[in-house]
């Protein structure tokens, strides 16, 4: 998830990209860079690290360009590094230069092939194959040159292109990654976000997907992927600076919920196409995975919740023993551990202490490490044998959100993985599988855009003194995940079981005030979970239901139901939270929280 920034009008563009970038900067912030337009062609700032690097050595460089590209880049292909920083150019860096969000799935295939040609990589981004092909398919139009390559891609992407030939043109592009025009007084921009240029104008246009969008001062033209052009209106934005920087929703955790799509589109990214799975950063040869007798899985808050997720799919499609446990406790229990085991580390930020201090502890003990992490160059990853990235942005709300179904997404690619190598699941199986989960993005989006009675349950009950969450099967993790957010943001107590213990104590709890709310999707112990249900209702309690969508006998049990995409049973974790996440943060809403920075925590606990 990076951040695009174009101009192009009559005033020096520098100062007006590296404010864009200010705006852009939650959207990455590991390296950043430019692209100016001059005279004698293009000319570079790059720089590693925040932005303030970039904006130091930018100060530093005289430029009149008023034609120009920024980036703010969150790594997913190649190391930190000034060379792997954007713009990216090609062959010849004075002549053409892009900028992109999101991921090539089909890099590998086409590096290969332009390599062949005689085309020279300096990076090892993915996003470089698209300068390459830009230049091989350009013969003095530009626009029909961004055509030609946008047609060879693969994946979900937005780029920007720049040309020494072309002064006061950028041609940019769009799949199922955000790009927006904002439309001045003599003078365009390009963006993955309209906060970008808000300053300067609000008027603005939004390119739909599949669709290619040339700029110049004057304003925009659109095209189709055939050539054929389309008409866009221009639309006026009414947002404020403080929500700009939120890109327009009211709190960055809002924001955050929203943008989970694209989460975990880049998350699985070029590590799924066409039913075929490349999970390369497990880092352990097929002989060793064969080998595994145990795998551990460990973590802390919402990561240990995607552990739980990840022993049910691992011991579920690849038939190995799985252990999960709370990072904190696990180092002090003196585990019994060997060579024949993996031990995987979970952590957003790739610092939170306890979880460095288990992985320290496993390779000591002789097991292959393995972090899972959405931050490159973090402690845990010097602390492991080897690093599966998730690729989910930045994550500014304390509570977290689209970090779990990164994590969980991932985790199904590493079950998957495994089952592919021990020959658990079928080949077809497999592949039936990885279609779904390359589908999920979609449902996701789906959700999320969708019609939903969340603010009228939340409404009713925002000021419950207690709730309850249940869940078995999958479900539990779901519930646990569910409450833990109710907990964190709202601050009502809120206890969550898997439903079958329920009987066995949480149920003095219940009387005609409780909300409790069930994870009911379609698994196969729902007839169970019905069961439980009417256990709860007997009690006077009243009923959430999470459902499948089509499941028209949920609501004969429960008082109120809020339905998700249908999926296959294994994967409904991602969509099953999506509205628990939102009851969270709508009742936390009702009582006037803040939801951002809820009082006692930090995103990140570096101590014991």
């Amino acid at each position: 998830m990076c951040g695009i920034i174009g101009y192009v009008g009559s005033r020096q563009c520098k100062p007006l990209l590296v404010r864009g970038l200010e705006r852009l900067e939650y959207r990455g912030y590991d390296s950043a860079g430019l692209a100016l337009l001059e005279e004698d062609g293009l000319a570079y700032v790059r720089a590693v690290g925040n932005l303030d690097n970039l904006k130091e050595r930018a100060a530093n460089r005289a430029s009149r360009a008023t034609t120009g590209l920024g980036h703010t880049r969150w790594a997913t292909h190649g190391a930190v590094t000034e060379e792997n920083a954007h713009p990216l150019a090609g062959c010849e860096p004075e002549g053409v230069s892009i900028v992109l969000n999101g991921i090539v799935e089909n890099y590998r295939e086409l590096k290969v092939q332009l390599s062949e040609e005689g085309h020279g990589f300096a990076s090892e981004t993915d996003a470089e194959t698209v300068t390459h092909l830009v230049e091989r398919n350009y013969d003095g139009d530009l626009v029909e040159a961004v055509r030609r390559t946008f047609a060879e891609l693969e994946g979900h992407f937005a780029f920007v292109v720049i040309h020494r030939d072309h002064p006061g043109l950028l041609v940019g592009a769009r799949h199922e990654c955000p790009l927006v025009v904002g439309v001045g007084r003599d003078e365009t921009f390009l963006a993955s976000n309209a906060a970008a240029f808000l300053r300067e104008t609000r008027v603005v246009q939004f390119p739909d997907n599949g669709e290619i969008v040339a700029v110049t001062s004057e304003g925009a033209v659109f095209l189709r992927a055939d050539g054929t052009s389309v008409e866009h209106d221009l639309v006026e934005l009414d947002w404020d600076d403080e929500s700009a920087g939120k890109g327009g929703y009211e709190t960055f955790m809002l924001k955050e919920i929203f943008e989970q799509p694209d989460a975990v589109a880049e998350t699985i990214g070029d590590r799924v196409r066409h039913g075929t799975l490349v999970l390369e950063g497990l880092g352990m040869t097929d002989e060793k995975l064969l080998g595994l007798a145990r795998i551990v899985l460990v973590a802390c808050g919402t990561a240990y919740h995607s552990a739980v997720v990840g022993r049910y799919m691992i011991e579920e499609w690849a038939r190995v023993p799985v252990e999960f446990d709370i990072a904190s406790e696990w180092i002090y229990r003196n585990p019994v551990i060997g060579d024949d085991t993996l031990v995987i580390g979970i952590s957003q930020s790739g610092e939170t202490r306890d979880t460095i201090a288990a992985m320290q502890l496993a390779r000591e003990k002789g097991a292959h490490t393995v972090a899972i992490t959405n931050m490159m160059g973090s402690q845990i990853t010097r602390e492991v044998d080897s690093v599966l990235y998730t690729r989910a942005g930045i994550e500014m709300a304390v509570a977290s959100s689209k970090t779990f179904t990164a994590q969980v997404a991932l985790l199904y690619l590493v079950a998957l993985k495994l089952a592919q190598v021990r020959e658990t699941l079928p080949a077809g199986e497999i592949e039936f599988i990885l279609d779904f989960v390359y589908k999920l993005p979609r449902k996701i989006r789906a959700f999320l855009e969708a019609d939903h009675p969340i603010a009228e349950i939340a409404q009713r009950y925002y000021e419950a003194p207690f709730f309850l969450y249940l869940g078995r099967h999958i479900g539990l993790p779901v519930a646990l995940e569910g409450a833990l957010k109710l907990k964190e943001i709202s601050y009502i107590p809120t206890e969550a079981y898997s439903a079958g213990e329920m009987k066995h104590g949480p149920i003095a709890l219940l009387d005609e005030a409780t909300p409790v709310v069930v994870v009911a999707t379609n698994l196969h112990v729902y007839d169970k979970i019905v069961s439980n249900i009417q256990e709860v209702r007997a009690r006077g309690a009243h009923v959430i239901a999470i459902a499948t969508d089509g499941n028209e006998d949920i609501q004969h049990h429960a008082d109120d139901v809020i339905f998700v995409p249908k999926t296959p049973a294994f994967l409904q974790v991602v969509l099953a939270i999506l509205p628990l996440q939102l009851l969270a943060y709508r009742i936390a809403r009702l009582r006037g929280l803040n939801v951002d920075q809820p009082r006692n925590l930090a995103k990140t606990v570096t101590v014991e």
